[in-house]
């Protein structure tokens, strides 16, 4: 009896993939990681080849610690990161080119010309984000108009884009067709999400052709099947890597919220079935289950992974990250000092590209403790700034926080996000939640559960970090925030 499922994550630094059992429990588990190629110093690409070849190796090590064969899976969900497109040939499934991701800068003039276009103000509420230089957009506008293969591809018909999900399947198995989930198409910012359509104007301002974009479905879907050893294991589900991390959060609420630390920390919120008209920060559908909406908002803070390694690499304060808590914890607080890690610009809610990274009240006093103590409360200090405002714009109160990724290994850094947010900060040492959601959808398609209602909890323990810090001090540290932000923002602007 088939009673196992296959999750695949496949990201920008690795692929990983995971085999749960129909209780939810973790049975196996494989991580290869991915390289990046650099042509040239703004431009930052991946080979179509060593992904497909990554995730297949991630699978085999997750079938061989599970120790069971494929024929043991009875689906299989995919995870994509978005951004990163890839371009192949329709009838020969061969890639065109190298995958264009979401690091690469070479768009940036692109960005810089859509200014001039009539429509552009209607970007952000169609689209749901701003298409910038990280965006399948822009990346796809530039192969055509700069690379004659994929240009004569497009041209005769023979151009396939998608996001890295959609490529899997089609290098390790076979597509039923060429189609991706809502999700997916939403993440190539060239989808209208509210009229569940590709905007024709805006394609046509791309000179994208429609042909080469993959049909859209719901989240669940028969998507094909991957050939693993001989045998089709059937693909019943694909999504979004941060959505798939809001799901396999269990995030699946009004108000439910998670937040992945990585090179920034991104905050999603799940809305419901309702979509705000936002153009301060990403709105999304998360997942489309039996034709119901899940909206979700999403918010990033400039850096925090990046941060870290400026500090141990460029500033030398610390030899290793884990240093970087327990220098924090040495002091009581960061004496008046005011980190803003504007390294490449401010975010959410105040999107000031122009800013940049600044201590303020820096005295002779202050030592390298207190540097590491400003910088994690600055990273509170931007989550509390993201919830306000969502708060503000949709009358979503957010009540805890669930936390993963690189920084939410630190309980200081924990324990401080706590106190500037004033609700409990909770981690999970189950760590592959977008893996998981794959898996998990998967499964919903095929049987294992009826919906989301009947699915297995968050397995492993909860670390709960209450707040700590009295409502008088919050305030005042939150006042010399915003006086600090008003500062770099001035600056930004002179």
């Amino acid at each position: 009896m088939k009673d196992h499922l296959l999750g695949i994550d496949q990201g920008t630094s690795g692929s990983r993939a995971l085999v749960l059992d129909r209780g939810g429990t973790l049975r196996g588990y494989g991580y290869r990681p991915l390289a990046r190629i650099h042509p040239s110093a703004d431009r930052v690409e991946q080979d179509p080849l060593a992904i497909a070849a990554g995730v297949r190796e991630a699978i085999d090590m997750a079938l061989a610690g599970a120790g069971i064969s494929p024929g043991d899976i009875a689906a299989c969900g995919i995870a994509s990161q978005r951004g990163t497109d890839l371009v192949w040939d329709a009838g020969t499934g061969i890639p065109l080119a190298n995958a264009i991701t979401w690091q690469d800068l070479r768009t940036q003039q692109l960005e810089r010309d859509l200014g001039a276009w009539p429509l552009v103000d209607e970007c952000r509420t169609r689209l749901g984000e701003w298409p910038g230089p990280w965006s399948a957009a822009l990346h796809l506008k530039w192969r055509i108009a700069n690379d004659p293969v994929v240009a004569t591809a497009a041209r005769e018909g023979r151009l396939r884009a998608g996001l890295s999900a959609v490529w899997v399947l089609n290098a390790l198995g076979a597509a039923d067709g060429h189609r991706a989930d809502i999700s997916l198409a939403q993440s190539m910012t060239l989808w209208d999400f509210r009229a569940r359509d590709y905007w024709a104007e805006w394609l046509a301002y791309l000179r994208v052709p429609r042909q080469a974009l993959p049909d859209t479905t719901g989240t669940i879907d028969e998507f094909g099947w991957l050939d693993l050893a001989s045998t089709r294991v059937p693909v019943r589900a694909m999504i979004a890597d941060q959505q798939a991390a809001l799901f396999g959060y269990d995030c699946r609420a009004v108000g439910n919220a998670e937040c992945t630390h990585g090179t920034a920390s991104f905050v999603d919120v799940c809305l419901g079935d309702a979509a705000p008209m936002l153009d301060t920060m990403k709105v999304y559908l998360a997942w489309l289950l039996d034709d119901r909406p899940t909206y979700c908002l999403e918010a990033d803070t400039t850096v925090t992974g990046a941060g870290v390694r400026w500090m141990r690499e460029g500033a030398r304060l610390f030899d290793r990250d884990e240093e970087l808590g327990e220098l924090a914890a040495s002091v009581p607080d960061a004496a008046g000092l005011v980190f803003v890690p504007a390294f490449t610009g401010l975010n959410v809610p105040h999107d000031v590209r122009g800013a940049r990274g600044s201590l303020l009240g820096l005295t002779l006093g202050h030592t390298r403790a207190h540097i590491a103590r400003a910088f994690l409360d600055s990273i509170g200090l931007q989550l509390h700034a993201i919830l306000e405002e969502i708060h503000g714009k949709t009358g979503v109160r957010v009540a805890q926080l669930k936390v993963g990724g690189g920084l939410s290994a630190s309980d200081e850094a924990c324990a401080i996000q706590a106190d500037w947010l004033g609700i409990p900060v909770v981690r999970s040492t189950f760590t592959e939640t977008t893996a998981r959601a794959a898996a998990l959808l998967a499964g919903i398609g095929a049987g294992f559960w009826a919906g989301e209602a009947d699915l297995p909890p968050l397995p492993g323990a909860m670390t709960v970090f209450d707040p700590r810090m009295a409502a008088d001090q919050r305030e005042a540290g939150l006042e010399a925030w915003r006086r600090a932000i008003e500062a770099v923002t001035t600056w930004a602007r002179s």
